[in-house]
């Protein structure tokens, strides 16, 4: 039976651990099996449970800020694998699966390679250090060699300037890469597209055209640890093996996925590191004992000319999220909100997460709908429902109101969320007053086709809120029984006025023009009620 070892990898923090029970507590607090006191890393934040059939599965255990299985989050228990990575915050974990004598078993013998043949330069060392190629004892050669270089970089330059898309900026680098390297067998490039730190694949190549598929699909066959190194202390690293350099003993991205030789650069802008372009194989690579100095100036100097271009490339992706993200937003917040919702980056994956809140939520209802939908055809009801929702949305959104959704019609509208408002309760209450205002300012104007009543309740509580739905549509909802007593308490409103709860009554900050209505019961609430009414 193989047996369960876990690589911990943060900044410079690196350890092995092996696990020797069924179940395996992770998170931040010392009670836990293996104790992660980092940013983002929940009190008790996933276990590793081992099953009947001696398979290792992760479970989040309720977590902030979740955890990930290969960069995807998981929201239900996943069998683990020789070689995946776990995320936990900014912790990253390679999961081993293997028996004590894995290692002998899946490394043939080779040459000895010195540990010189591995290469460890800083970038800046390396920006023009191919052009002043050495004679090797072929001047000529070497010369040519150089000049060709130099046109293809002066060609990609030009080529990439105009690039807009990924696959145009990776299809010019492969080209030549694969004609220079010949020792290199795939390549990859890798950049930090949310600013999280963390690289993302976005495209990968194999001179094997069967492979191209696959590689592009999943980031596994990479070297993580490398590419990490590369990209948080910024420098470049090129090894004609890895697996026969002791400096890399122990890295079991590198054993275990049979990589032998490897270059890797940053791809910087000015100061800044956008990604990592990667390129390895599964033969060690003798020639870069003698010439790898050149190769890896060669490959970092591409690097650099791609970096400009993936920086405009992911400038251009930020605005369009923005934008698209703006456009969505603004359909269910005031505009203050929507500013700050996008200025904090609170949108992973699209979609604001699901957290318990304390909220005020509100309920407006027409009064008579039905009857009024009997006499109007749905072409003026539809006409009649879009100047009342229209007017009564500037009174929700004056308060940074969100709406939550048209329920036929009535308003469904919540404070509190997704902006924290310890004053909710006031805000929820002060719109339903200037939406009854408001409507009979409409209605003594004669502005609508009818002239028109609300019933409006207000309670307050805990929620579940939150994108909910699947990934072909989604909805911001909130959710729980503060929800549904908020439903029923309108059933009890007079036309023309608004009642509110209890426990929106507690967090008023003035509670002048509220009389105590009388204690109900409602259905599927287990308790008495108090309900206040406003008087106007």
């Amino acid at each position: 039976m193989a047996e369960l070892k876990l690589r911990l990898h943060q900044g410079k923090t690196e350890k092995t651990v092996t696990v020797n029970q069924d179940v395996f507590t992770i998170g931040r607090l010392p009670e836990c099996d293996l104790t992660l006191p980092y940013e983002g890393v929940s009190r008790y934040h996933a276990r590793l449970l081992k099953t009947a059939t001696d398979n290792w599965m992760i479970k989040d255990m309720g977590s902030k800020n979740g955890t990930l299985l290969n960069e995807r989050q998981i929201t239900s228990p996943q069998l683990v694998k020789n070689g995946d990575v776990i995320w936990f915050g900014d912790v990253s974990i390679v999961v081993i699966l293997a028996a004590p004598s894995r290692r002998t078993n899946t490394v043939p013998p080779v040459e000895q390679i010195p540990a010189e043949a591995t290469i460890l330069r800083s970038v800046k060392e390396l920006q023009q250090q191919w052009i002043q190629a050495k004679d090797k004892g072929d001047e000529l050669s070497v010369k040519e060699t150089t000049i060709a270089r130099l046109k293809d970089l002066v060609e990609i330059a030009k080529g990439l300037s105009g690039a807009e898309s990924i696959e145009a900026i990776f299809s010019r680098v492969k080209d030549v890469v694969f004609r220079y390297l010949e020792s290199i067998e795939r390549i990859a490039l890798l950049v930090d597209v949310t600013g999280s730190r963390e690289l993302e694949l976005l495209n990968a190549a194999s001179r094997n055209v069967n492979q191209q598929q696959s590689l592009a699909e999943s980031s596994h066959w990479i070297s993580r640890s490398i590419c990490q190194k590369v990209f948080t202390e910024k420098v470049a690293i090129q090894t004609a093996d890895a697996q026969a350099d002791q400096r890399f003993e122990g890295e079991v991205s590198i054993l275990y996925k049979g990589i032998r030789s490897a270059i890797a650069v940053p791809l910087w802008d000015e100061n800044k590191v956008v990604g990592v372009l990667y390129a390895d194989a599964h033969h060690s690579s003798t020639h870069w004992t003698q010439e790898g100095e050149e190769d890896l100036s060669f490959f970092s100097t591409l690097a650099n000319l791609v970096a400009s271009s993936v920086q405009r490339w992911l400038l251009t992706q930020k605005l369009t999220s923005e934008e698209m993200i703006r456009q969505r937003l603004e359909r269910y917040h005031s505009p203050a909100v929507v500013q700050q919702l996008i200025a904090y980056k609170t949108l992973p994956d699209g979609r604001l997460p699901v957290a318990e809140s304390e909220i005020s939520i509100l309920f407006a209802d027409i009064v008579g709908f039905t009857a009024l939908s009997e006499r109007l055809s749905p072409v003026q009801i539809a006409q009649l429902l879009n100047s009342l929702f229209e007017e009564m949305l500037q009174e929700l959104f004056a308060f940074n109101g969100t709406l939550d959704k048209y329920i036929g019609d009535c308003i469904m509208a919540f404070f509190g969320a997704p902006e924290s408002q310890p004053d909710h309760a006031d805000r929820a209450l002060a719109t339903a007053k200037g939406m009854l205002n408001r409507l009979d300012k409409l209605n003594g104007d004669g502005v609508l086709l009818e002239p028109l009543q609300l019933r409006i309740a207000v309670n307050s509580g805990k929620a579940v809120v939150g994108d909910v739905g699947s990934s072909q549509r989604v909805e911001y909802t909130a959710l729980g029984a503060t929800i549904n007593l908020a439903a029923r308490m309108e059933a009890i409103c007079q036309p023309g006025e608004c009642v509110i709860s209890e426990d929106t009554y507690a967090l008023l900050t003035h509670k002048q023009g509220l009389k105590l209505m009388d204690e109900y019961r409602f259905k599927g609430i287990d308790r008495p009620v108090q309900v206040y009414q406003t008087q106007r």
